[in-house]
C-alpha cells in the first residue's frame, strides 16, 4: 500500500495527544469487556458524560508541520495514519449523505473520552458519545507481538477503517441495535463488529478513488484478512486461556471477520454489509 506523493494531508481530522498526562474520573471497568459494557451502558440513556474530568497537564501537539503530503505518509508511520484516515472519510463523504467528520485521537497515556477512561489495555476504540476514534499506536505493535497478526500498512488501515465504520453504524442508527449484553457468534453485538468490517472491506475497494492512496495489491489485502482474522474472539480466547467459548463472542470469529471484510471489499455495497438482515453471520 503506498500513498500519493503530492496528496494533501488534512491533520485537523486528528488529535494529538501523545505525551499528555491527563486527570478526571475513571468510569468504567478496564479492558475490552469493560468498554463494551459501558459504550452499551451509555448507549441505552446510562451514565453522564458531563461528570467526566477533561483536565491534565501538557497541550495537544500539532501534527501539521511534519504530516504535509503523502510522501510524509509513505516514510512516517503517524502521518500513514493521518493519511488513512483523511482516504477513508474523503470515502463515506461520497457514499452517505449526512456523513459528519470525526476526529482520530492519537494517545500514549490515559486519557479521557466521552465513554470514560481510556488505556491502551482497552485497544482502539470509537465512542458514539463524543464520536471520536481513540487509538494508542503502539497498539500495531502489540497486534503482531500479542495476537500473531504479520502487520503491514495495510493491516494497519484496517483497524483504522473498522472504526470509522462504527462511526457511520452510529449516524445511520446501527450501533443502537447494539445495547444488550448479549453475546455469542450471532449476538446484535458480534453483528455489529461484522458490519464495521464489511463497511472497511467497502473503503478498500474505493480506496484509489480517494486521492490520497496511489497503489492496493492483493498481498495488503490478505495482510488486512489475517489482521483481521488474528483479533477474531476465537483467536484471542484461545491464546489468553487455553479455550474458546463461543457463546462470549463480542466480536467475532476470525472467520466471520474475514468473510465480512472481503463482502464488503469485494461487493462495495452498503446494503451487502447489513448483517441485520442476514439470518446467520
Amino acid at each position: 500500500m503506498r500513498f500519493r506523493r503530492d496528496a494533501s494531508l488534512d491533520t485537523s481530522q486528528v488529535s494529538d495527544r501523545r505525551g499528555m498526562r491527563t486527570g478526571g474520573l475513571a468510569v468504567g471497568g478496564g479492558g475490552i469487556v469493560g468498554l463494551l459494557v459501558l459504550v452499551f451502558s451509555l448507549l441505552s440513556g446510562g451514565g453522564d458524560p458531563s461528570a467526566i474530568s477533561l483536565g491534565g497537564g501538557g497541550q495537544e501537539h500539532d501534527l501539521s508541520a511534519e504530516c504535509r503530503t503523502g510522501d510524509d505518509a509513505n516514510q512516517r508511520s503517524d502521518c500513514r495514519i493521518v493519511a488513512v484516515i483523511n482516504s477513508v472519510q474523503t470515502f463515506w463523504q461520497k457514499q452517505l449523505p449526512n456523513y459528519r467528520n470525526a476526529k482520530t485521537v492519537f494517545f500514549d497515556s490515559p486519557t479521557d473520552t466521552g465513554c470514560g477512561r481510556a488505556t491502551s489495555d482497552i485497544g482502539p476504540f470509537y465512542c458514539p458519545r463524543d464520536q471520536q476514534v481513540y487509538i494508542d499506536l503502539g497498539f500495531y505493535r502489540t497486534l503482531q507481538e500479542r495476537f500473531g497478526a504479520k502487520g503491514g500498512v495495510f493491516a494497519e488501515a484496517y483497524v483504522i477503517a473498522h472504526e470509522y465504520g462504527h462511526h457511520v453504524e452510529n449516524l445511520r442508527g446501527v450501533l443502537d441495535r447494539a445495547t444488550s449484553a448479549a453475546t455469542g457468534p450471532q449476538s446484535p453485538s458480534v453483528r455489529v463488529e461484522l458490519q464495521a468490517d464489511c463497511l472497511a472491506g467497502m473503503w478498500a475497494k474505493g480506496a484509489l478513488d480517494t486521492g490520497f492512496i496511489e497503489e492496493l495489491t492483493d498481498t495488503d489485502i490478505q495482510l488486512g484478512l489475517d489482521a483481521a482474522a488474528a483479533v477474531g474472539d476465537d483467536r484471542i480466547q484461545s491464546k489468553a486461556q487455553g479455550r474458546v467459548d463461543r457463546e462470549s463472542f463480542t466480536h467475532g470469529s476470525a472467520e466471520q471477520r474475514q468473510k465480512w471484510l472481503l463482502t464488503g471489499y469485494r461487493s462495495g455495497d452498503l446494503a451487502a454489509c447489513d448483517t441485520f438482515a442476514a439470518p446467520t453471520v
